[in-house]
């Protein structure tokens, strides 16, 4: 899927609203498609200030949906942040130690499990007839059937 520019800087102002982050300044750049995620933000919690990182060709096949997860993610930034420090604050800053790793990895599946759930439920809610991206999905049935 190619980005339209013009076309995803008005998903991500319709999205700022309906998110109330209105107050965030929120810049958009396009990555090199080597580039393994479809979408990422970037966060400066200070100064209200993201940048969202999408993918020049993504692996989602729902631009709308990429937008929202990670315009998701900025809203869950402080809750994301504080579990991380009091994991941090409970198993140590070591990556190798196993409990820490476990409960970090924990976390994540959590967080992006319902990132996703409220990304399906806001785009429903709000109208949109485009079908869901497995992208993600399918690429994991595509490496695994040519390993196999």
């Amino acid at each position: 899927m190619a980005i339209d520019t013009d076309h995803l800087k008005s998903l991500l102002a319709k999205w700022q609203d309906i998110l109330r982050l209105r107050d965030w300044d929120i810049k958009v750049e396009l990555m090199d498609s080597k580039w393994r995620k479809s979408g990422d933000i970037e966060i400066d919690a200070e100064d209200k200030k993201a940048i969202l990182l999408i993918n020049e060709s993504p692996k989602s096949d729902n631009l709308e949906e990429l937008v929202v997860h990670e315009l998701l993610h900025l809203k869950l930034w402080d809750m994301d942040q504080m579990i991380e420090m009091l994991i941090n604050l409970v198993y140590g800053e070591s990556e190798k130690d196993p409990k820490r790793e476990f409960a970090y990895a924990q976390f994540m599946k959590l967080l992006e499990s319902t990132v996703e759930d409220l990304t399906k439920g806001y785009l429903v809610a709000c109208g949109s007839k485009q079908e869901l991206s497995f992208g993600r999905l399918r690429s994991q049935v595509e490496e695994e059937t040519a390993g196999g």
